[in-house]
């Protein structure tokens, strides 16, 4: 290798397989004599997209609404419905565009505005030279993971906020907070691109920012769950505390129900994390097998850790340890081995339970159903030692030379590490500011806070007049 490809850092680093949902800009042009896309490529794709939708509706929503009380089951299950019918249409008329077309460094551009030139012939890369997939099955496996993103947020101040309210703060979010990070962490021209050393220099200059750096985000621990747990966060502050928070008990109203959703969340995981990797192949294996070995680890150091501090291991705290899980190996499935994935599960399950005991209790704000404790914390977790286990020496695949067509040499945890440390930071500001302002602008229209009388009675029968259970 020349000097140019192993001592410049961003070409060193920004050339892995990154962060699956997307780095494959899907609006490079093949050429005429480029091969046609796999079919098992394309259906698994296709099947991991279905997979996502499970995990969103009905898994995520049941998961939340067997949490709450069960005066606010169907405002939350509402809040994850509508949110995501919403933010698919949405996706459809200028998301895919603005994260996976050309543009600057922070957001895309316009190329596929009101989806103008997709078509069922439109080819999109991979992660692998010379293997394309249809464009339209990249399009609505990207939709998914844009839909489930602020269905994760309502999470936060579930039980106190107006219907309306979450609408329009998911629309302001999902416009000026995901796009952006997605398109900064996703977004490249596809190894294709790639032939050497001044081919990589042109396709770090136009990739997203963060790519360009080099982090690594196999499946959205920055795009999904930093960027909705801060989001979460801001929420739970501004909105305030549920009427009678800290007097009186609030338990989940139906632990099966909360047992059924993380189950159905886990099955749908693999779709979002062995779909990220665009084919079907043994590194999306290896994905499967990390996201089981890391989910369980994180339940049972979830459980034991709780086991031993209160006295009694709970059916909740094994089904928040396996989200936990879930979401700290979503950035590192595709770049550490097995054995990264079960100790990344231990940390996170315990590291999240601190969170969601010790740190909310100290920082005084009710995030009701845990969104930064588990998500946000989870996700800055996976991060960070993405940089860690990735490290051939310690199991990982290392990072991949498009250059050399081979494993990048040289590998550095130290400087991976402070890589990934820039995308959660970055992440943490961008959405922490978006959230800000988006609320601001909602409760100065609308109005964010149910009234007094109307939360006490729940906000099934006041917000959309209905009961869950008769």
């Amino acid at each position: 290798m020349t000097n140019s490809t192993t001592t410049s850092p961003p070409a060193r680093w920004a050339r892995p397989l990154i962060a699956a949902l997307a780095l494959a800009a899907p609006a490079l042009a093949l050429a005429q004599d480029a091969p046609t896309p796999d079919k098992g490529d394309t259906a698994w794709l296709l099947t991991s997209t279905i997979l996502v939708i499970l995990m969103t509706i009905p898994g995520l929503a049941l998961f939340y609404g067997g949490m709450v009380r069960s005066k606010n089951v169907l405002s939350v299950l509402m809040q994850v419905f509508v949110t995501f019918c919403l933010i698919s249409l949405l996706w459809a008329i200028y998301g895919y565009s603005l994260a996976f077309t050309q543009g600057s460094p922070f957001i895309g551009g316009l190329d596929r505005l009101f989806l103008n030139g997709l078509a069922t012939d439109s080819l999109g890369a991979t992660f692998s030279k010379a293997t394309p997939i249809p464009e339209y099955a990249f399009f609505v496996f990207q939709l998914t993971f844009a839909a489930i993103t602020p269905c994760l947020i309502v999470g936060a101040f579930a039980e106190r906020i107006k219907f309306a309210a979450v609408l329009a703060f998911v629309v302001l979010w999902f416009t000026f907070s995901y796009l952006p990070v997605a398109h900064m962490v996703w977004f490249w021209a596809g190894p294709d691109a790639i032939t050497d050393a001044a081919s990589l220099d042109a396709v770090v200059g136009g990739a997203g920012f963060l790519w360009a750096k080099g982090a690594l985000d196999f499946a959205g621990g920055t795009v999904v769950h930093i960027n909705a747990g801060v989001a979460g966060l801001i929420g739970a502050i501004l909105i305030g505390k549920r009427l009678g928070y800290g007097q009186a008990a609030m338990p989940p109203h139906n632990l099966p129900l909360v047992m059924i959703g993380t189950c159905l969340l886990w099955v749908g995981w693999f779709g979002f994390n062995a779909g990220s990797n665009l084919e079907a192949n043994g590194l999306t294996a290896l994905v499967v097998a990390n996201t089981i070995l890391a989910t369980a680890a994180a339940a049972l150091a979830w459980m034991f850790t709780e086991w031993m501090l209160k006295g009694s291991p709970t059916m909740l705290g094994a089904a928040s340890g396996a989200v936990a899980g879930l979401v700290a190996v979503t950035p590192a499935c595709g770049f550490i081995g097995p054995m990264g994935a079960i100790a990344l599960g231990l940390i996170a399950g315990i590291v999240c339970l601190w969170a969601v005991t010790w740190l909310k209790h100290k920082l005084n704000y009710d995030d009701s159903l845990d969104v930064f404790g588990v998500h946000g914390v989870g996700g800055i977790i996976g991060a960070l030692l993405t940089g860690v286990f990735a490290s051939p020496d310690l199991g990982g695949t290392g990072v991949w030379d498009y250059v050399t067509n081979g494993v990048a040499e040289g590998y550095s945890i130290a400087t991976q590490v402070k890589i990934q440390a820039i995308g959660v930071g970055t992440t943490i500001v961008w959405s922490a500011v978006v959230s800000l302002v988006a609320f601001k602008l909602v409760d100065l229209v609308i109005g964010l806070r149910m009234p007094e009388e109307r939360e006490r009675e729940g906000l099934d029968t006041t917000e959309h007049g209905e009961r869950a259970y008769n």
